[in-house]
């Protein structure tokens, strides 16, 4: 039977449809998946991108990180690509509850969805470390190597680093709509970053849909694989 016909009649028969996805939703929109980083990085970098966006590296080398982060993980012309739409036509269709993310583009709300979970944060939102401030994207792209705020501080982007936790809420939250939902897509990401790919686990739903270029270890236990590029697919659902 075809993929697509099949994941309609699955998206038809659901009513709690939650949506899990990775660096793969955004790719389509033009922003690179950092974690796929080549040999280019490293050869300007010198050090890996999960170093660079790792919180003792912001600590101590704030310069580097910030160079990287405004060139490699700040694409503030990025518009919604068809997945991000689709998602947002079938919450305001009463069919989809949450979308829960690994990005920090902001695309998602960009294109209507309401109840987004963001795992990682945003670097929509940036505030000042010192007096709390906040500043736009905008402010920090724009700033002359380390953004400071008009009281002296650095201002940092409100997004989760390599050594940080994830925000307690947004886990608990994000559990929860797991755990409630009747049908569970996952797309666009290797489930290879913890804790959020253990989430998966809170799952007791009917249909589990795993949309992906690459393999993921729960292809297995799927209803459903498809090995295509998200937006691509979800392009086709009516």
């Amino acid at each position: 039977m075809d993929e697509i016909k099949r994941l309609q009649e699955m998206i038809d028969e659901s009513s709690r449809i939650v949506f899990f996805g990775g660096a793969g939703v955004s790719t389509e929109s033009g922003i690179p998946d950092f974690r796929s980083a080549d040999g280019l990085y490293r050869q300007k970098y010198k050090y890996s991108p999960e170093q660079i966006v790792s919180h003792s590296f912001f600590v101590q080398y704030p310069e580097e990180f910030y160079e990287f982060y405004k060139e490699k993980m700040m694409f503030l012309d990025a518009q919604p690509n068809p997945a991000h739409k689709k998602l947002a036509e079938l919450e305001a269709a009463g069919k989809l509850t949450a979308v829960i993310t690994q990005n920090i583009d902001g695309l998602h709300q960009a294109a209507g969805s309401k109840n987004v979970l963001e795992l990682h944060g945003s670097i929509l939102r940036n505030y000042c470390m010192k007096c709390y401030k906040h500043y736009s994207a905008e402010y920090v792209k724009n700033s002359d190597g380390i953004p400071r705020c008009e009281c002296g501080g650095i201002i940092r982007p409100d997004v989760v680093l390599y050594e940080e936790g994830l925000d307690s809420v947004i886990i608990q939250k994000s559990i929860q709509a797991i755990s409630e939902a009747d049908m569970l897509i996952i797309g666009g990401t290797s489930l290879v970053v913890y804790p959020a790919a253990g989430f998966i686990d809170y799952f007791h739903g009917k249909y589990l849909v795993l949309i992906n270029k690459d393999a993921t270890s729960r292809d297995a236990s799927a209803s459903l694989v498809i090995r295509q590029p998200i937006g691509e697919v979800l392009a086709q659902i009516r």
